[in-house]
């Protein structure tokens, strides 16, 4: 009798896949909540503008997470299917900045910006927004009082780079920026997938034989970390 009761075999990924949509749908409007709220906070409660940063902060990384997860559920292997078009860098780095807004003020960070002329560049506006966000709350994480983000256009590749004041990379990390996308394991914890995931978005950017890329190093005009990504 019970051999003729049809399996039904639960497709897990894509449970969980949708969830993490959701979820990072009902994050997203929280953000939006606490971006209203901080708005009505009195200047001279610190504690309590301190306390909603903080908050922001642990929500953004949250949120972060969740559409890494999603992206490399649908990368499907190595290939993360994008979606190229102009893309005005100014246009970037100002929504950049301005999703980090309240935790630089609370940090009391000097953030500042600097683009060599009027830069367009075809790529998916959405994934690299993704990667410098990424990139930008974690150097605010670490750094101490600056934080400085440039674009250029050098030997035909955009080069977008972040620093910051801080004490630099660990060397396990600059290790792990140059392993190789098959290489990356879970047990790096989100380290390892933030780095995965940056290099995925680099490397899915093409053009003729050029691959994008990003690398690590320490130093810079501002003696701490550098996060560079470079897109042909």
């Amino acid at each position: 009798m019970a051999d003729n009761i049809p399996s039904h075999t639960i497709d897990f990924s894509s449970v969980l896949a949708a969830a993490v949509h959701d979820m990072k749908n009902s994050l997203c409007l929280l953000i939006q909540s606490i971006e209203s709220l901080t708005e009505q906070i009195p200047p001279d409660n610190s504690g309590a503008i301190e306390q909603v940063a903080n908050v922001h902060y642990e929500a953004s990384r949250l949120n972060t997470n969740l559409v890494q997860i999603l992206s490399l559920y649908r990368a499907e292997l190595n290939k993360l299917p994008i979606t190229v078009d102009e893309c005005f860098v100014d246009d970037l780095f100002e929504d950049v900045l301005s999703s980090v807004r309240i935790y630089s003020e609370q940090k009391q960070l000097k953030v500042t910006s600097c683009i060599d002329g009027v830069i367009s560049w075809y790529l998916d506006r959405e994934l690299i927004f993704l990667l410098v966000n990424d990139v930008v709350i974690n150097a605010m994480r670490y750094g101490t009082s600056r934080l400085h983000i440039t674009a250029e256009v050098k030997d035909e590749f955009l080069v977008l780079r972040v620093e910051d004041d801080g004490p630099g990379y660990p060397p396990v990390m600059l290790e792990r920026s140059t392993e190789d996308l098959s290489d990356f394991h879970v047990s790096q914890g989100r380290t390892g997938l933030g780095l995965y995931f940056a290099r995925l978005i680099a490397t899915a950017h093409s053009k003729g034989t050029r691959i994008g890329e990003i690398s690590l190093s320490n130093g810079g005009t501002l003696g701490g970390s550098v996060f560079e990504v470079r897109l042909p």
